[in-house]
Parts: structure tokens; C-alpha cells; sequence
């Protein structure tokens, strides 16, 4: 990888955004719980574009963050209570729900800590690998706890409209549920990612 010429590979994962975003939007089980879900890839393929030349992204964080954008994208289909993976995974396993929701959470804590990782290592923001990974941890809660509260609000706002959206399941700790998984995520790309990462980043 070239880390001062991300565009080969920022081509690469906006062609298969848009392929993806283009079948997923053609025929989704409801259309306004596809636009919800998939908003996050359409407000970050313009936003990669224009950072590409004054902060470009590791190989590992773009094609990182293009997996977390199929995973919303396919959620977003037949939204999450309804992704024919996540009836598998239930049956396989003996689950009680369908655990897709789980994995979207799940990456909603892995992405965003390899993108802290790499703004808070790139700029020097921490002197010792203690705190950085404290500080990446917290910031994951955070993001997650962020979206907990943009669901409430949407729940508030749409009304019954927003029970695709929110995808409970009948889960009355489904928000508790939910920042868990994303904790585990941000914890399982500290320790699987932390030295591929840094390799890369050593290119900067």
C-alpha cells in the first residue's frame, strides 16, 4: 500500500458501496427504515473523497469501514430483525431473536475504534498505549451511546413508524444489549487490528 495514494482503494470500496447501496435500495422491505439505516454510507463516501488528499486513511480503515457500510446497507434492506443471515445464525445457534442487530452493533464499536486509533496515533494526541486504548474505549461508548439517543429520538419523532428502526425485538434491555456488543467490537479491534494497524501506519 502506498499510504500517500489512497485513491486506488478509495475507488474500489465507493464502486461497491454504490453497487450495494444501489441493490439493497431497489426493493427494501420498508423505505424510510433503508434511508435511516444506510444515511451514515452516503454522508461517508463524500467525506473520504474530500480528506483523501490531506488525510488519507489506511488500506485497513477503508475497507474497514466499506464492511461496516454492508452491514448497515443489508440491515437497512430488510431491516434488521429481518436479514436472512441473522435467521440462520438463530437457528444454527439456538438464539432466542435474530442476532443481526448484534452484529451492526457489533461493528459499530470495531470501525469507530480504528478510526480513533488512527486520528489519535497520526495526530500524537497520547503519549502511552494505555490511555490511547482507554481513550479509543471511551470513544466508542460514546459514539454508541450517541446513536442510542438518535434512536430515541427518532422513536419519539416517527412514533410507531420507528419500530423497524429500532429493531428491538421485544428486547426490553436491547439498549444496554446493544452498547455491550459495540464495546466488544472496539475491544476485539485493539487486539486483532492493533499491529496490522500500525505496520500501515508506520507508512505515514
Amino acid at each position: 500500500m502506498n499510504a500517500q495514494h489512497p485513491q486506488p482503494h478509495l475507488t474500489i470500496i465507493t464502486l461497491l458501496s454504490l453497487l450495494v447501496l444501489g441493490i439493497t435500495g431497489y426493493a427494501p422491505y420498508d423505505r424510510g427504515t433503508w434511508l435511516l439505516e444506510v444515511l451514515p454510507v452516503i454522508i461517508a463516501l463524500p467525506l473520504l473523497w474530500i480528506t483523501r488528499r490531506n488525510f488519507p486513511l489506511t488500506t485497513l480503515l477503508y475497507y474497514a469501514i466499506c464492511l461496516h457500510g454492508f452491514v448497515l446497507m443489508l440491515g437497512g434492506m430488510y431491516t434488521y430483525a429481518r436479514v436472512p443471515l441473522g435467521f440462520e445464525l438463530q437457528e444454527l445457534f439456538g438464539f432466542a431473536r435474530n442476532p443481526y442487530d448484534r452484529i451492526g452493533h457489533f461493528f459499530q464499536g470495531f470501525v469507530p475504534a480504528l478510526i480513533a486509533r488512527e486520528i489519535l496515533l497520526r495526530g500524537n494526541f497520547v503519549r502511552t498505549r494505555g490511555m490511547l486504548n482507554f481513550v479509543i474505549l471511551s470513544m466508542v461508548m460514546f459514539v454508541s451511546s450517541f446513536y442510542e439517543l438518535i434512536e430515541w429520538w427518532t422513536a419519539l419523532w416517527l412514533g410507531q413508524g420507528a419500530v423497524e428502526f429500532l429493531g428491538t425485538q421485544g428486547d426490553p434491555w436491547d439498549t444496554q444489549s446493544d452498547m455491550f456488543f459495540a464495546l466488544i467490537g472496539g475491544g476485539c479491534a485493539l487486539i486483532t487490528m492493533g499491529r496490522w494497524h500500525d505496520r500501515q501506519l508506520g507508512k505515514f
